[in-house]
């Protein structure tokens, strides 16, 4: 994939183990692969509450926001409880999107 895209793929120390990132200096494309996630019990779990997008006429599957934050709550990072209020809000806002006009939250 990283030749496909024209990248080169690191392997940087995170706390998180299995982590891999494809770079592409041309225009700063940066993805972080992983082979384990903090705070997911398993990935078809992950992948049963995904959405699937188009990317550059590719398809992709995106993580639902609501195991990012269960994630970043996991890893418990300063950097990933710096974003918690920003996801926790857009989790908020998306899901009263989706209530019927005037609908009550059960």
């Amino acid at each position: 994939m990283a030749k496909a895209l024209g990248a080169v793929v690191f392997t940087p120390y995170y706390t998180v183990s299995g982590l891999f990132r494809l770079i592409r200096d041309d225009d700063g494309l940066q993805l972080d692969f992983m082979t384990r996630v903090h705070g997911v019990r398993s990935f078809n779990g992950l992948r049963s509450r995904a959405a699937e997008l188009e990317l550059a006429g590719e398809k992709i599957t995106v993580a639902a926001l609501v195991d990012i934050i269960a994630s970043k709550r996991s890893a418990d990072r300063p950097r990933d409880r710096a974003v918690l209020d920003v996801l926790e809000k857009t989790l908020r806002e998306a899901e009263t999107a989706r209530r019927p006009e005037g609908g009550e939250r059960t």
